[in-house]
């Protein structure tokens, strides 16, 4: 009815509990609907005021956080990794902030090289809460990525993710192989589990790398 604008963009909707009556459900199954709507931008929620078509929708777009050796194999590459280092450091106080933490903590900082047919693909600069995650302590991270066991192991309950292009610098023009000043695709991301840090992870990806998703 939103999409078809038999509710136009500022009409406020039907209350949760007549269109429980409407469709023969519960409210709370309503109420999760009106959330998916909320949630994807289409309406606006308002303790005691109601839901409203959003007056200017927002359009989101889904991004699945991808396994590298997945996006390696898909493009029909051979998959390889290498473990740069693995360490034991207080966080730069710009990490602990991305991580909604109040000061610097020590955490697991894992730098680790994904390649494609034996070229660099994704160099991974990652922080790991061991807090939170301690597991991690006991993983082999020189023979599996932080990024596979993550996401195998430890789910998510939040998300933040930023894009921007750089240029490389004099350690990410060794290690990913390319011309001084390459121009770089970056993704930062972070996750927790309710407001408990998981991870911190930059990932910078050597030319020609693109990222799809869907609307």
């Amino acid at each position: 009815r939103i999409l078809d604008f038999t509710y136009a963009p500022g009409d406020r909707l039907p209350r949760d509990e007549d269109l429980a009556v409407e469709f023969g459900c519960a409210r709370s199954t309503v109420h999760r609907a009106m959330r998916a709507l909320a949630d994807n931008g289409l309406v606006e929620r308002r303790r005691k005021g109601g839901t409203t078509v959003h007056v200017e929708p927002v359009t989101r777009a889904t991004l699945d956080i991808p396994v590298v050796r997945r996006e390696v194999e898909n493009r029909g590459a051979a998959y390889g990794y290498q473990l740069v280092d693995e360490l034991r450091e207080v966080t730069p106080p710009s990490i602990a902030a991305s991580l909604g933490l109040r000061r610097p903590t020590e955490m697991l900082h894992v730098r680790a090289l994904h390649m494609a047919d034996n070229r660099p693909f994704v160099f991974e600069d990652r922080w790991i809460c061991v807090d939170t995650v301690p597991e991690i302590v006991e993983v082999d991270l020189a023979f599996e990525s932080a990024n596979e066991w993550l996401l195998r192991n430890r789910p998510y309950s939040r998300c933040d993710l930023r894009f921007y292009a750089k240029n490389a610098s004099a350690d990410e023009t060794r290690i990913l192989d390319v011309a001084t000043g390459a121009a770089l695709f970056v993704t930062e991301r972070t996750t927790w589990i309710g407001d408990e840090p998981i991870t911190f992870v930059r990932a910078i990806a050597a030319p020609g790398y693109h990222i799809a998703t869907q609307i």
